[in-house]
């Protein structure tokens, strides 16, 4: 699973476009947890340490392709400047005059972080043009962002096509050589825990994993399709309902491979999945639901898969 590094390329003097997953928790336009942020100066460091200056680039949430005030990157400038001890400067746009401005305003060996990449409908869609415009901000293309890595969308995938040069960061290198050694050779038993939102992104990823693993945790708002699938009241909780048949098979799958699929059997529900503190813990499954939604794993769930894992 060797790929070329970061630490393979002379990168001095050149514009360094970094794709990094920034997709942090904010709370009152203040990061809440800096986990990811840290992951990521490694590379960071290494390419200013070569001479480089660099170009970052990150989603946030789901803006739905257009400017949402609140999932903007600015106090993602703030908090990045403060572990770097440098300068960052912050771009209020993705492409463009504003980005190339921004990057000459940072000058050379600088930083500049570009605006939320998803305020652009062109990023999820992949769109040629939109990955051409990000290519133009940089000279070499540096993959950190192992967490987005899977999507096709132009930020990750679209401007490998138009930048000359691409590799993986310190990051994506570390967690590479990880997911290599879990895949080839894990020690048993081999358990693997899966969240996310919906299982069409994750179904290859499913199936792989059934051939591999003893068992498979399913966590997240996917937790709903399969419990749809099964018949239980999930009330507003996210499901795909086109995705019920899928489901099934995944199961059937892991039946005749004699790999147990763990689902939640309790979980917590709330009116407003936005930050309510009036929320519940329910049995998954209790028509006590209603139109309320499911947000995360409740205290039996937490000891089951503790215990498994």
């Amino acid at each position: 699973m060797r790929k070329r590094s970061v630490t393979d390329l002379d990168l001095r003097g050149k514009r360094v476009f970094i794709r990094v997953d920034f997709n942090v928790p904010l709370r009152n336009g203040k990061v809440r947890d800096d986990t990811r942020i840290r992951a990521a100066l490694p590379t960071i460091h290494h390419a200013l340490n070569q001479g480089a200056t660099i170009v970052l680039a990150s989603h946030l949430g789901r803006p739905g392709g257009r400017p949402e005030p609140v999932l903007s990157l600015s106090p993602i400038a703030a908090c990045l400047s403060a572990l770097l001890e440098a300068p960052v400067t912050f771009c209020e746009d993705t492409i463009g005059s504003p980005a190339h401005a921004a990057i000459t305003h940072a000058g050379p060996g600088g930083i500049t972080l570009l605006e939320n990449t998803r305020f652009h409908p062109e990023e999820e869609q992949n769109d040629s043009a939109f990955a051409g415009a990000l290519a133009t901000l940089g000279d070499i293309y540096i993959n950190d962002a192992f967490g987005v890595a899977h999507r096709a969308h132009a930020s990750t995938e679209g401007i490998v096509k138009h930048m000359p040069t691409a590799a993986v960061g310190l990051l994506m290198e570390s967690e590479l050589v990880n997911l290599n050694q879990v895949i080839e050779s894990p020690e048993r038993p081999f358990v693997a825990i899966l969240g996310g939102a919906k299982v069409s992104d994750k179904i290859s990823v499913i199936q792989n994993f059934i051939d591999r693993v003893d068992t498979l945790i399913i966590g997240g708002a996917m937790t709903y399709t399969f419990v749809k699938t099964y018949g239980g009241i999930v009330g507003n909780s996210l499901v795909e309902d086109n995705k019920i048949n899928v489901v099934r098979n995944i199961q059937q799958y892991a039946n005749s491979k004699g790999v147990r699929l763990a689902l939640p059997r309790d979980h917590v529900v709330t009116d407003n999945p936005r930050g309510s503190d009036n929320h519940e813990i329910l049995q998954i499954g209790d028509p006590e639901i209603g139109e309320r939604v499911g947000v995360d794993i409740g205290p039996d769930t937490i000891t089951d898969f503790g215990e498994i894992i």
